[in-house]
């Protein structure tokens, strides 16, 4: 009897793969989670939750991503100085006026792993406000899920 032994792949057996994806009109948290899973390399074959086996992700138009209900006046944002009292709140309308890319950035980190692989990961993802990015010499293909627009 043989025995099949469990695939894990090398170091030199990864390759990354850049996409860009438009964020206009389409839900924060639909959104993230699909690119949380492209960042860990959950669409691959070759997939293994011991290492970052994931793609780059360049985000674009992040600052016309919608949220549903009202959300842009209850959502908050927190964050902490680390001082006694240097906590901060600020509501998802005036994050997104005066920080678009931060509000992807922190929905996707959120949907990663909470240790140092999930910080590698999230190095991979790019996120810029508007139609323009930096990244045309990866030549990255865009990438389409199936997720449906919001009409504001």
């Amino acid at each position: 009897m043989t025995m099949n032994k469990t695939y894990s792949p090398k170091p030199g057996d990864i390759e990354r793969a850049w996409h860009v994806v438009d964020a206009t009109d389409l839900p924060l948290g639909r959104l993230a989670s699909e690119i949380a899973q492209v960042l860990r390399g959950k669409h691959k074959p070759t997939y293994a939750p011991h290492m970052d086996t994931g793609d780059f992700v360049v985000v674009v138009n992040a600052d016309k991503v919608v949220v549903t209900s009202d959300k842009t006046q209850s959502k908050i944002y927190y964050r902490h100085s680390g001082y006694p009292g240097g906590i901060k709140a600020e509501t998802f309308a005036s994050l997104k006026e005066r920080r678009p890319e931060a509000i992807m950035e922190r929905a996707v980190k959120g949907m990663l792993p909470k240790n140092k692989l999930g910080r590698k990961m999230a190095t991979k993802l790019k996120v810029y406000a508007g139609p323009d990015h930096p990244h045309t010499a990866q030549s990255p293909q865009p990438l389409e899920f199936n997720i449906r627009k919001v009409e504001a």
